[in-house]
């Protein structure tokens, strides 16, 4: 019988963009939805790789499907809320 603690399974990334903050954004989104993630910086070399980087947001394997799933429905929900507030401008007259 083995003594040793188990090893947590590797992180899978469900969400990469250039931009930290919008990774933040997903980690609070998936941390809402009960999923742990983690995020973490992707650094180049950029003598050697110039404009190579970003965030990746990375999950348990277990709970990758349900994140990439959350993530899906956030982008698909994201301009519709902004179009309707652009609609209620535009009958309040406040849009020119």
């Amino acid at each position: 019988m083995s003594t040793q603690p188990k090893a947590d399974p590797e992180l899978v990334n469900v969400f990469d963009t250039q931009q930290e903050s919008e990774a933040l954004v997903v980690h609070a989104l998936l941390t809402s939805a009960g999923i742990e993630s983690d995020v973490a910086s992707i650094d180049a070399t950029q003598s050697i790789w110039p404009g190579v980087g970003g965030v990746v947001v990375r999950v348990n394997p277990a709970q990758a499907d349900e994140a990439r799933n959350i993530i899906e429905e956030y982008k698909n929900l994201a301009p519709l809320e902004e179009d309707a507030s652009v609609e209620e401008d535009e009958a309040e007259g406040t849009v020119e």
